[in-house]
């Protein structure tokens, strides 16, 4: 009976296995996840026509070496930017997974590396 019950359990993992599965990243969606979370702070102009805050700060960090604008830039790795997202940077708040969850943040990731060399 132990027997039937161990083989039920495998048969019923692997039958879950599909769906346990998490989707493929999606650079539309994260460009949604950006344009609610993160435009605000880093999408280079702001409303008022000057630089966003976080741009501004970027723009200062890297004196011209690098875009301050998220979406212009190539050299952004995953890793980073959840390790960023996750943990805030200076003054930059840390997003929760109520917030930002995980599939949106491989989304978002996937959006903001989709012109990465």
């Amino acid at each position: 009976m132990r027997r039937r019950t161990f083989a039920a359990a495998v048969l019923t993992l692997f039958s879950l296995a599909p769906s346990m599965q998490a989707r493929a990243a999606d650079p539309e969606r994260g460009k949604a996840v950006f344009d609610r979370w993160c435009a605000g702070c880093h999408a280079g102009t702001s409303r008022f026509g000057g630089l966003s805050a976080g741009s501004y700060v970027l723009q200062q960090r890297y004196q011209g070496t690098k875009p301050p604008d998220l979406e212009q830039r190539t050299d952004l790795l995953a890793d980073y930017i959840k390790l960023t997202v996750r943990r805030g940077a200076n003054v930059m708040p840390r997003t929760r997974k109520t917030e930002i969850s995980d599939q949106d943040l491989d989304n978002l990731v996937a959006y903001l590396t989709r012109i990465n060399r």
